[in-house]
């Protein structure tokens, strides 16, 4: 038996966050193991072309594809993504076997500045909050709530090392990531009895659309590369690829967790 076909996988996984960077290219991996994809995005027309190729690109492997360009954080267009996700996962035990947190939509504001008023405010730091790690716990409860979620069944949450660091402007979004590893340890402890298993996985330094967002990215790139073992930075594919491996039924005693994905980076001094 060859490496790929031992990686088989079967079902639908739910992607939050699948039109570009860890989203999309674990969409895909995921896809080419044999699984069916509902993504949900939020795109403007000038980027929707992207998507279009994201959802052919799984359409060829002879997977179906439904994404849903809606605001993942908006608890009634959540409700109408998972009545379709109810209607057309039918005949799969358990409905959702993936369900990926790969949401980056947050502020990068500094909280002490001259003048104060420049500073983040609290709609900023709770909407990053929200989207970025509560909204985890919404979709979570409302999966299980319908009963789409059940044994072997699996919740992966991007977490970064921003979580455990500082970086300039990035408070609010550390404050996420720390909030969201809290919470995946609660989801892990709270569905272990259902056999869900729940973890976050923290990756490299990876140059997605998210991260050249980020104020001062080119030095957060440049010191990755020279600080990471591997002599190269972290790609959406490597972390991909470590999902689909963690999505296999025998890893379900894994839970709880912060894995790293990250070919050593965060142990380097």
């Amino acid at each position: 038996m060859d490496r790929e076909s031992e990686l088989r996988l079967t079902g639908w996984a739910l992607i939050l966050g699948a039109s570009s960077g860890f989203g999309e290219a674990t969409a895909l991996e995921l896809a080419r193991r044999g699984m069916d994809i509902f993504g949900v995005h939020l795109d403007r027309r000038a980027t929707m072309p992207n998507v279009e190729r994201i959802v052919g690109a799984i359409q060829a492997l002879g997977r179906r594809a439904t994404f849903f360009n809606v605001n993942a954080a908006d608890p009634d267009k959540r409700k109408e993504v998972l009545d379709l996700v109810e209607r057309e996962s039918v005949g799969s035990e358990p409905r959702v076997r993936v369900l990926m947190h790969s949401l980056a939509f947050g502020t990068l504001r500094p909280f002490i500045t001259e003048p104060a008023a420049e500073g983040i405010s609290k709609a900023q730091m709770d909407m990053t909050s929200d989207v970025m790690a509560h909204s985890l716990v919404y979709w979570t409860q409302e999966l299980v709530g319908r009963g789409l979620m059940g044994p072997e069944s699996r919740v992966f949450a991007m977490t970064s090392s921003g979580g455990h660091r500082v970086l300039p402007s990035y408070g609010a979004v550390s404050a996420a990531k720390a909030a969201l590893e809290s919470h995946v340890r609660q989801l892990a402890y709270e569905l272990a009895p259902r056999r869900v298993s729940v973890n976050a996985i923290c990756a490299g330094v990876t140059d997605t659309p998210a991260l050249r967002k980020i104020p001062g990215n080119d030095v957060i790139l440049r010191t990755a590369l020279e600080r990471n073992p591997s002599r190269r930075l972290t790609t959406p594919e490597d972390v991909a690829r470590s999902i689909a491996a963690l999505a296999h039924p025998l890893t379900g005693w894994i839970t709880g967790n912060v894995i790293n994905a990250d070919g050593g980076e965060d142990i380097a001094g």
